[in-house]
């Protein structure tokens, strides 16, 4: 089973759990969709790490649920889960993977429309509802189902080739190796997963490849290419080139095609030809006309076409080449520069509106000293608003305020934390009015907040802007969190004036979040290079609800530089002092 099946088939559980009882089983809804959520983001195989017996050790998978898992995987079914969804027909399931549909209302379509199995379910339901006008919603989820992306995320397609080169890597006639293609470039979906070799011997490379533990198949092994099939499907092609060429070969393999048109325009405009294995002159009468030259290094060969080098996250065909030309390309922020996390959820339970944290603030900073960091915000989410009075909220935060305040008393006593502080912030939910899911007396118990949609996602354009406008302008507002709201291959993003808002933010310096969540990444890159005109500053946060999320930052930072942001452009590339000016002046 695939992590995407796995995680399917937990949800489905937690769905079970609904249509049987939502109340008596809370708990169990609670775990398993955490559970779920946890399988779809790691990095590695989950019928590896259940082989390995280490499913426990996946943030959210407690022992029960562990048990269950390696059950199923190992031998296709589990005694629970059968006893969880028996009498719930098959189709259920199947529609509840559109947007809106929670497990009671698909429930209750099988009913209605006589639809009980997963095969044609949806398109089934498709038909019946064309025939009710008050199901548009559902309609449109549908067609947003069939347009669906089945591209792996980048952290997943990370995890499978990063095995892969370090295998490759084993080989002593592997002079170096890189992924290629839009891994390289570190787009946010992964359609293939191709890897590169510098090798003299590429037979030898080759050989190595192909006896790679976790093949399950060859599908093709020639002279200088070789492909794979591993157990879980993914094909995995490779190319093996000569040392002296391998700069031209990794150029034209790591470059969009519209970025490797451009710069084979380039190239014709100084009378060469452009190829995988160097540059070639075209020039009538040359004496090397005809004659290949080589690269060792992409550098090299940008160098030899007049341009300075290019990073591969802006290879995209944008405006890179001419701006290559005029020496003028920024210096990328790099994982270095990041000084802190701005976006991390404890498990101080403040009965929050959406999932708690599952670590403390001393777990918190064993990370985050770990990773460098000088200071980091916590960020839980606000108390339900529903279920509490306006005075019950800040009573909760008035103590939550008071356990970050004991915690800071305690850093600074304690010479051995790199962290100076943590940041008593919240993410608080931009309610569909535009205002927020907090009392204006709770603002006095925070530091600074972050805002966020995490309802109605589907309002009109000029609806949404005016929501999202009104809620920047409360007191205390520091950051616009995943301003766009997608879940990628889940969920799409809501529709604003997003200029409005990225001016607006400039105006009031409202930071506006990359969220390195790998199915978020939000900002997306083509809104981070457009929000940068506008003078707006930016913020990096992983989003973390388990310490072991927090090391997923580097996401954020591929996410910025493919918006060509410098290290000066993002607030928590300050060190302490500076970013603590900022945020109280």
């Amino acid at each position: 089973m695939t992590n995407n099946e796995v995680a399917d088939l937990l949800r489905n559980v937690a769905g079970g759990y609904r249509i049987k009882n939502d109340f008596k089983y809370k708990f169990q809804i609670i775990a398993y969709e955490r559970a779920a959520d946890a399988v779809e983001h790691l990095t590695a195989d989950v019928k590896d790490i259940a082989d390995e017996g280490k499913l426990e050790e996946i943030p959210g998978v407690g022992p029960s649920i562990a048990e269950h898992l390696a059950e199923i995987i190992k031998s296709g079914h589990s005694k629970h889960f059968d006893e969880i969804m028996e009498g719930i027909p098959p189709a259920v399931f199947e529609l509840m993977k559109l947007k809106g549909v929670g497990p009671k209302t698909a429930l209750d379509f099988s009913k209605r429309f006589g639809i009980s199995k997963t095969q044609n379910a949806i398109a089934k339901l498709k038909e019946a509802l064309k025939r009710d006008a008050t199901q548009t919603k559902i309609l449109k989820a549908i067609d947003e189902y069939a347009r669906k992306d089945t591209r792996m995320l980048l952290s997943y397609a990370d995890g499978v080739a990063g095995e892969i080169v370090n295998w490759l890597k084993q080989s002593p006639e592997a002079k170096e190796v890189n992924t290629l293609g839009s891994i390289r470039r570190r787009v946010a979906t992964v359609g293939d997963i191709d890897i590169a070799v510098a090798s003299n011997k590429p037979l030898v490379v080759i050989d190595h490849f192909c006896e790679f533990p976790k093949a399950k198949s060859i599908l093709e092994k020639g002279e200088k290419t070789a492909s794979i099939v591993l157990g879980n499907g993914l094909q995995i092609d490779l190319m093996v080139g000569e040392p002296e060429a391998y700069g031209a070969l990794l150029a034209h393999f790591t470059g969009s095609k519209h970025h490797n048109i451009k710069l084979r325009e380039r190239a014709l405009k100084m009378g060469y030809s452009l190829s995988e294995y160097g540059v070639t002159s075209l020039r009538q009468g040359y004496v090397g006309r005809g004659k290949t030259l080589k690269f060792k290094t992409e550098k090299e060969l940008y160098q030899f076409l007049g341009l300075d080098y290019i990073e591969p996250e802006l290879r995209e065909g944008g405006e890179e080449i001419e701006t290559a030309l005029k020496h003028q390309l920024p210096k990328l922020v790099t994982l270095k520069d990041v000084r802190s996390d701005l976006q991390i959820h404890s498990n101080i339970d403040v009965e929050p509106s959406h999932d708690l944290g599952q670590s403390s603030l001393k777990e918190i900073v064993t990370r985050a000293n770990e990773l460098n960091y000088e200071y980091v915000a916590i960020t839980d989410h606000n108390p339900a608003f529903k279920n509490h009075t306006s005075e019950q909220v800040v009573k909760i935060l008035e103590k939550r305020m008071k356990t970050i305040d004991e915690f800071n008393t305690s850093l600074k006593n304690d010479k051995n934390n790199r962290v100076k502080k943590l940041y008593n912030s919240l993410e608080v939910d931009i309610l569909p009015s535009g205002k927020l899911a907090l009392p204006d007396e709770a603002f006095a118990y925070l530091d600074f907040i972050l805002i966020s949609i995490h309802s109605v996602f589907d309002q009109d354009r000029e609806v949404m802007t005016k929501r999202i406008l009104s809620a920047l302008s409360y007191p205390k507002v520091k950051v616009l969190a995943h301003p766009t709201g997608r879940k990628i291959t889940k969920r799409e993003s809501v529709e604003a004036d997003w200029l409005a808002i990225f001016e607006f933010c400039a105006s009031k310096n409202i930071a506006v979040e990359i969220n390195a969540d790998p199915m978020r990444l939000d900002l997306p890159d083509f809104l981070v290079k457009e929000a940068s005109k506008t003078g707006v500053k930016f913020s990096l946060g992983t989003d973390s609800h388990h310490t072991a999320m927090m090391a997923n930052m580097n996401y954020g930072v591929d996410v910025a530089r493919r918006g060509w942001l410098t290290a000066d452009q993002i607030i928590n590339t300050l060190p302490f002092t500076d970013f603590d000016k900022i945020m109280f002046k």
